[in-house]
């Protein structure tokens, strides 16, 4: 029943267990555990050595937006201020949402044929019955605790008078053409209408009519609206927000989703930021700063899709080609705290060719071009992914005094349906002409371009974000993206908890984790300084499967760090795992095994365990050498949508089609600073 409050207390499956006193082989004695199996044989880790005392400085964000629960934590008898005294005083729920969904409202989606207006957005996102813009039924399996529209800054409100015929817009050539299409009954010339739309914006090519800002004005009014509407603080929280959409040099994504943390007092009448009068983020950052200037109010911004972005997303220079200075830095990492890992047009968390030694790495690729199918130029890849960029903005810090790509882990759907949809077996695609009433829809085309195109089954039913707040408002919810407390997720609703700190030792990760994370650390999004010659690096891990979901395979550390030279490097660390599997000579484990029935789409949790907790040591830390860790957790393999799809329709794919997959969570990282 909504809402949906995950409180790691007290959840169905033993969340006590994480959080407070627990058994020394984590044997669970919650009835949906225990239908998962024996927890104490499917878990087993690392043995570890014993962490010796701190005398570090610890910090969890030192930016003007730290919220008071996020103030400076001491780590044992060093930095000042008071630590956490109970779990009163840390946020002990994690609430659900997605940052980034597009309505009927957004041109490219209506011109798809979108018709699902923010209301009916909402209606979904709470559980409610609607109709997708198909005409099929449509129902989440269970509803969000927080959410917000996206729609374009570009074009917003242009697409309801196209469809109209507005005199004004079927004077323009072009416009009339996309008129006729949206208007035909033909899906495929909608699509490829909704194609070249992109591309023209792309290129800077629109018709004027289609940028002219008069048509914004009601729109925007009528998205706060909505928003206002269905708030509900304590239940259901929204968010007044949109996207600014550039695509930079024809097509190199640079997108942003612009999220205000205030109502419509001091939202509703302000007009969004189009890439119309701007293409250079700086100029955002300076318009997200007028604004709070001007109003008192609060504003960040997530990028997203750097895999598409041609290189661009974390190059090492400004928009427009200049030297990077420290204004420039400073100015990043003040309004972009987050980064979109993971949405329906695949991920940007990782690249096999940038981490070969990751056998995890090689998922949900979209890498073949930009947005419009451009392709990439030699070395492009570096400057696209979000690990990469962990440890350059490491190496950027010593030369402009602020690491610019200091960012948290966030995961969103970007559906252009008005239907935010993650679950497998419930997905409604990313289009209308993507919906499953096209049961040919793994094959139909999803983004054309001049050299190219991503076709349906690319698709990725993902993502969503996990944010740790004391309650569910919009301002608690807000700060915790703000102080990047916050997981991204492929979809399931896993709990994910980690903590950093120098004196961490096994016993903690046997009590109340929480509790003595926040006392003697700093949780996912903080920052750890000044260790001492000899001092460790340690850290609590607690993960726990999605209740409606499956068991978890393992759990795992991503460390990336510069060396003195200069240089960057990653390693990843097994942490925990689940069965009796053993380390090879690699410190590789062998794989889990997979239960995935080909012909029904189903699985079972024969395998997996349905928690993992940990604690590790680094035991190649350097206390003179940046770094930063985040966790990675992966599901045991799973039914894929392609797979659903198939054996709902009874249609053959092709053998390139992936039927199953491993669904994965990623925490906001922990930095070291010498």
């Amino acid at each position: 029943m909504f809402p949906q409050r995950f409180a790691f207390e007290a959840i169905a499956l033993s969340l006590a267990v994480l959080l407070t006193a627990c058994d020394g082989d984590r044997s669970t004695t919650d009835k949906a555990a225990k239908d998962q199996g024996k927890a104490d044989e499917q878990i087993v880790g690392e043995e570890f050595g014993t962490a010796t005392p701190d005398s570090g400085d610890i910090s969890t964000e030192d930016n003007p937006y730290s919220a008071s629960e996020s103030a400076t934590v001491p780590a044992t008898g060093s930095a000042a201020g008071s630590a956490p005294a109970s779990s009163a005083d840390h946020p002990s729920n994690v609430y659900f949402g997605d940052t980034h969904v597009h309505t009927g409202w957004s041109a490219d989606a209506g011109m798809d044929g979108a018709i699902l207006t923010p209301d009916d957005a909402y209606r979904f996102a709470l559980g409610q019955e609607v109709k997708s813009n198909s005409g099929l039924k449509a129902k989440l399996h269970r509803p969000y605790d927080w959410f917000m529209i996206t729609d374009h800054s570009d074009g917003m409100g242009v697409i309801n008078e196209i469809v109209a015929g507005n005199p004004e817009m079927m004077a323009d050539e072009t416009i009339k053409r996309w008129h006729d299409a949206l208007t035909s009954g033909d899906e495929k010339a909608a699509a490829d209408a909704k194609s070249e739309l992109i591309v023209m914006q792309s290129e800077e090519r629109l018709p004027k009519q289609v940028m002219d800002p008069k048509w914004m004005k009601s729109a925007w009014e009528k998205t706060v609206d909505a928003a206002e509407k269905y708030y509900k603080p304590g239940e259901f929280s929204t968010f007044i927000a949109y996207e600014w959409t550039v695509n930079a040099d024809g097509g190199n994504n640079l997108h942003r989703n612009v999220i205000f943390r205030d109502g419509a007092d001091r939202t509703r009448s302000l007009l969004p930021l189009t890439t119309f009068e701007t293409q250079d983020p700086e100029k955002l950052w300076a318009w997200m700063q007028a604004y709070e200037q001007k109003t008192g109010g609060r504003v960040l911004a997530i990028p997203h899709n750097g895999n598409l972005s041609n290189g661009r997303m974390f190059e090492e220079q400004r928009f427009d080609g200049s030297q990077m200075t420290k204004e420039w830095a400073q100015m990043r990492a003040k309004y972009e705290p987050l980064f979109e890992v993971t949405q329906i047009k695949g991920q940007s968390e990782s690249h096999p060719s940038l981490s070969p030694e990751d056998e995890f790495a090689n998922w949900d690729l979209w890498d073949r071009g930009n947005l419009i199918m451009a392709p990439k130029p030699k070395g492009a890849i570096k400057y696209e992914y979000w690990r990469e960029a962990l440890k350059n903005g490491m190496h950027l810090q010593d030369e402009l005094g602020t690491n610019p790509f200091q960012y948290g882990a966030n995961g969103a759907t970007d559906t252009h349906t008005g239907l935010s949809t993650t679950e497998e077996d419930n997905f409604f695609g990313k289009f209308k002409t993507l919906e499953p009433s096209n049961k040919q829809r793994w094959n139909f085309p999803l983004l054309t371009g001049p050299s190219g195109a991503y076709i349906g089954w690319e698709q990725a039913a993902s993502g969503v974000m996990g944010v740790w707040a004391k309650e569910n408002t919009r301002e608690a919810i807000w700060d915790a993206m703000m102080r990047k407390e916050t997981f991204a997720t492929t979809g399931p609703r896993m709990q994910l908890r980690f903590f950093g700190g120098f004196d961490f030792n096994e016993l903690d990760a046997e009590g109340d984790i929480a509790t003595a994370g926040y006392q003697k650390g700093v949780p996912m999004g903080g920052k750890l300084s000044g260790a001492k010659s000899g001092q460790p690096m340690t850290f609590l891990i607690a993960a726990m499967k999605d209740p409606m979901g499956a068991n978890l395979d393992r759990v795992q550390i991503v460390k990336g760090w510069v060396d003195g030279n200069g240089d960057t490097h990653e390693k990843v660390y097994n942490v925990k795992w689940s069965g009796n599997r053993k380390k090879d000579a690699m410190h590789r484990i062998q794989h889990v095994g997979d239960t995935v029935d080909l012909k029904t789409a189903k699985y079972t949790d024969d395998i997996g365990a349905p928690q993992l907790i940990g604690y590790f040591k680094d035991e190649e830390f350097n206390p003179a050498h940046k770094a930063v860790y985040y966790v990675r957790v992966l599901e045991i393999p799973t039914p894929r949508w392609t797979l659903y799809d198939k054996v709902r329709f009874g249609i053959d794919m092709d053998k390139k089609v992936p039927m199953t997959h491993q669904e994965r969570a990623f925490s906001s990282p922990i930095w070291y600073t010498p």
